[in-house]
């Protein structure tokens, strides 16, 4: 498995679209494809190394979802149990002003009612960008605000990973991190994935999309489809900013293709086999989602490949990251990819996912 898939890296390396890249493919458990491309520091001339660690932006979610999984299985939480129940200060009303009632379920499955800009308070931090507030600081001013629509109506891609984590940093005691570590992470074997840097040097380089891309300042926006996106390099290392449980860890592909390939197999003794495959199940019903697309626990799941314009299988469970990155679990075929890179906004919605992902499914036929 190698021509196709080295030929769009080289493509995107040569056209600079992307600066450095890596891409790791398992198959009914053995690596079938594993490469470094391009430049970890281009200004420096450094090629980009192996198992570099990166800033995982949304990649943290399913990390953080699988977390609150595990503590389901453990009766620590429930799936329908009303949030207000962990955090009392959690308390959104809907716009006409009746008190909401919003789930674990309903976080997990982006179906809550919030969003994931809030224009009204540039106070509010989204987990890309700096900031000095805990996790009560920050999202009790989210809860300020009415809800978008009544919870479970209505998807809407938002921060209530970031109130999930909230959720689970009470519930466990400590921080998200502690609790992330505990049910996931650490079972797991994920040594160099978390809210911290298991090795500076080792540390990516960002860059932001450009003709061609340039490094990150900080802060940095970076326009994206939806408008810009502001990224905040230096919130990694920040002991002040709030654990943000939809874009904060960082980690490797070795430890991410790690933990997709323990969800396709089961749950990797982490979570148990059956919480899984709900997970990888349509959990959000007939509401509006992208074409042939539904949603689950960990991310998007392709219901209809033709509609969605997708090389793989029903079933398929698909997400990424801003910083560059993205992920996919094909239980049909046996299949866990993970591409990362450093250079955002193209390495997550640009059109470089999209063509690795179509090479990947061309070398499997």
């Amino acid at each position: 498995m190698t021509s196709r898939i080295d030929a769009v890296m080289d493509a995107a390396i040569a056209n600079e679209t992307i600066v450095g890249a890596e891409l790791a493919v398992a198959r009914h458990g053995d690596i079938v494809y594993r490469r470094s491309a391009g430049w970890y520091d281009r200004e420096a001339g450094v090629p980009m190394i192996d198992n570099a660690i990166y800033r995982l932006a949304s990649v943290t979610k399913p990390i953080v979802a699988a977390t609150a999984l595990a503590m389901v299985d453990k009766e620590l939480i429930a799936l329908d149990t009303p949030i207000t129940q962990y955090i009392p200060w959690f308390v959104p009303r809907l716009k006409d002003g009746r008190e909401a009632r919003i789930t674990v379920h309903h976080l997990l499955t982006h179906t809550a009612g919030l969003a994931y800009a809030y224009p009204q308070d540039p106070e509010i931090s989204t987990g890309l960008g700096a900031s000095e507030r805990s996790l009560e600081e920050n999202f009790s001013r989210v809860a300020q605000h009415a809800l978008e629509y009544e919870p479970g109506s209505a998807w809407q891609y938002s921060v209530a990973i970031d109130v999930l984590g909230a959720v689970l940093a009470q519930v466990h005691g400590g921080t998200l991190g502690d609790a992330v570590k505990a049910h996931i992470t650490g079972p797991l074997g994920m040594s160099e994935t978390g809210f911290f840097v298991a090795d500076e040097d080792r540390l990516a380089k960002p860059y932001a999309d450009g003709t061609p891309p340039t490094p990150m300042r900080d802060p940095e926006a970076v326009q994206g489809d939806n408008g810009p996106v502001t990224f905040s390099p230096s919130r990694i290392f920040s002991k002040a900013a709030f654990q943000s449980g939809g874009a904060g860890m960082a980690g490797t592909p070795a430890d991410i293709l790690r933990f997709l390939e323990a969800m396709r197999t089961g749950g990797g003794g982490a979570v148990q086999r059956d919480t899984v495959a709900l997970a990888f199940s349509n959990r959000i019903g007939d509401v509006d989602r992208d074409p042939g697309q539904r949603f689950g626990y960990l991310g998007a799941i392709v219901d209809d490949p033709a509609a969605a314009n997708s090389p793989s299988a029903k079933g398929t469970v698909n997400w990424g990251g801003v910083y560059g990155h993205s992920w996919l679990i094909d239980p049909a075929n046996g299949l866990s990819l993970i591409s990362m890179s450093n250079t955002a906004l193209e390495g997550c919605t640009g059109r470089y996912p999209k063509d690795i992902i179509q090479a990947v499914y061309a070398e499997l036929t």
